[in-house]
């Protein structure tokens, strides 16, 4: 009868082992879901005109901590607010021309590095800026950089809100029951002691 308890007891242990593996995969698509919602519902109750810049910028931010989050949101607030200007400002004086388009991209670079952002907001800046320049729209190059700045804007905020309010624990590779370290294998009845 023992026997039998402890057998029971060690599959009722790899169930437990088992779900706390499930809820680490399911954790971070499920704080991604909810950035992106979260971010979406905000921007369409703005009446922004394309909110999906909103869920796709809470996509980029949901990252494992929140310190680390919000050190590189910063830099691509900053970044996407130098892409937003300097798009607007060369839209409206020159139009859109590969040239151009070129010339802006380098500046964002330059800027950005200039002004110690680095990476992040040079990619964020340069994204901006050719949304910016190269989709043509009825609107004045000024609206649409806000616009697009807002948009971003309310995307980081809501990634950085989800990642204060549920930090991601950290996962390695070698974890769980199917891990090549483990010396489990799931739904096998361990040897007693």
């Amino acid at each position: 009868m023992a026997i039998r308890h402890k057998l029971v007891g060690g599959q009722e242990c790899m169930k437990t082992e088992q779900l706390a593996f499930l809820k680490k995969k399911i954790e971070h698509p499920a704080r991604m879901a909810i950035a992106a919602v979260l971010a979406l519902l905000v921007a369409r109750a703005l009446g922004l005109p394309e909110v999906q810049w909103a869920p796709i910028s809470a996509l980029v931010v949901v990252q494992s901590d929140f310190g680390s989050s919000l050190t590189i949101s910063w830099h691509r607030l900053a970044g996407t607010a130098l892409g937003a200007f300097v798009g607007a400002l060369l839209a409206a004086h020159f139009g859109p021309s590969a040239f151009v388009f070129g010339l802006g991209v380098l500046g964002i670079g330059l800027l950005s590095s200039a002004l110690g952002l680095g990476q992040p907001a040079n990619r964020f800046g340069a994204i901006a800026f050719s949304i910016i320049v190269l989709i043509a729209r009825a609107e004045s190059a000024w609206v649409i950089a806000l616009h697009r700045f807002l948009e971003v804007s309310v995307g980081i905020v809501a990634g950085l809100l989800l990642s204060a309010l549920w930090p991601e624990q950290p996962t390695g590779p070698d974890e769980g029951p199917l891990s090549k370290h483990s010396t489990k294998l799931p739904n096998q009845p361990q040897p007693l002691k």
